[in-house]
């Protein structure tokens, strides 16, 4: 079977790395972000350096956590009145969801050849600025959707550490679990390949060693460097390689009750391992060595592959422990009974999610349920 690799986009890192935007051939750009990055001074930064080369500059700054449908219809309205060469999307995950739609949209509907994309991250965690993945809400049905396009790839990816440093522990913590989640699934991909398991691993590493830290020194320059760097690598992995069910499930739930997308998957990735690998059922599947081998890169070693990938787990769950992240539903305001209600419909859209088809292991509908109840305190009488 031949399988692919590309990469689309152009990658620049380190300190200062921002005023790469002044490199840009460009004539009129529109800068998409959340109102915070107008509020911080951020945005006024790039106007001004693109103000010293006569770039000219309009901002549309309505997005919102989880772009909303609604949020990208405005922002494509800003861009067809604008008319711009480029867009420059500064902030998260959702900023630069938001602008690759919009960018889709806007050349397919306005014909028009050539509008770059340059994204610039100020968390480190989606690896959005060189992925063909969106996800966009539909808060209407409680939805996500995970689109996938070529035509969303970035043009350019400014990775400036210093735009990470004032980003509050518990974002950092979250995002970290992200590119966590990223490269373990990424490596555990039906879709792998050699070029995307180099992205994962090194990312994986430096997440396992460094979060943590980054997370109690948030200051730290060099840290934050790194874990940047780390979300743009697992970036790269997972836009090839694709995800699995721990995404499908985080997204489902995060559209249905509004969870943090990094702390979704903190929840549910340890419960996602253990079905995966397996370490339920009696005989050994296929997808047990995978772990194993995850569990090997991490440092991980017991007397069967089994008990190794339940190590990995321990360590895991220690790991979140250190980030605070609580790791029962309740605990996130959330009622036990309204929860439960909502799990068949939750899983419906996990099996209909794109990451699904990726998964190492083919779930049932009723196994992602179980899934879900794993988060309840007792797992609610789960036996997967």
């Amino acid at each position: 079977m031949l399988k692919q690799f590309k990469m689309a986009t152009k990658i620049v890192t380190g300190v200062d790395a921002l005023a790469t935007v002044q490199t840009l051939a460009l004539k009129r750009v529109l800068i998409i972000c959340d109102p915070f990055m107008e509020e911080n001074g951020t945005v006024n930064q790039i106007e001004q350096l693109l103000q010293e080369k006569n770039i000219c500059c309009s901002v549309f700054s309505e997005i919102v956590p989880d772009p909303t449908i609604e949020v990208v219809t405005k922002g494509l309205l800003a861009a067809i009145q604008l008319q711009p060469d480029g867009l420059i999307a500064i902030g998260g995950g959702s900023a630069m969801d938001a602008a690759k739609v919009i960018r889709h949209i806007y050349t397919s509907a306005e014909k028009k050849a050539t509008v770059r994309l340059i994204c610039i991250p100020t968390t480190s965690g989606t690896g959005s600025e060189v992925t063909s993945f969106a996800v966009i809400s539909d808060p209407k049905n409680d939805s996500k959707y995970a689109l996938v396009a070529d035509q969303m790839i970035p043009d350019l990816a400014i990775l400036d550490p210093e735009l990470t440093i004032s980003v509050p522990k518990n974002v950092t913590a979250d995002t970290g679990i992200d590119v966590f989640t990223h490269c373990i699934e990424a490596l555990a991909s039906t879709a792998a390949t050699d070029f995307t398991d180099a992205a994962s691993e090194k990312a994986m590493k430096i997440i396992w060693n460094d979060l943590v830290a980054v997370v109690n020194d948030g200051e730290n320059l060099i840290l934050r460097e790194r874990v940047h760097n780390a979300s743009c690598l697992a970036g790269i992995a997972f836009s090839e390689a694709s995800l699995g069910i721990c995404h499908s499930l985080a997204h489902a739930l995060g559209g249905k009750f509004h969870i943090a997308h990094g702390r979704a998957n903190a929840l549910l990735l340890p419960h996602v391992i253990r079905y995966n690998a397996g370490l339920e059922l009696e005989k050994e599947i296929p997808s047990l060595a995978v772990y194993q081998r995850i569990a090997g890169i991490l440092g991980f070693q017991a007397g069967t592959p089994k008990a190794t990938v339940h190590a990995m787990i321990n360590g895991l769950n220690r790991q979140l422990k250190q980030l605070n992240v609580a790791n029962v539903i309740t605990e996130y305001g959330i009622d036990r009974e309204e929860y439960l209600a909502a799990i068949p419909e939750m899983a419906t859209k996990a099996m209909e999610d794109k990451c699904t088809m990726t998964n190492p292991r083919k779930p049932t509908h009723k196994e992602l349920e179980q899934l879900y109840k794993r988060l309840l305190r007792g797992g609610y009488e789960c036996i997967l």
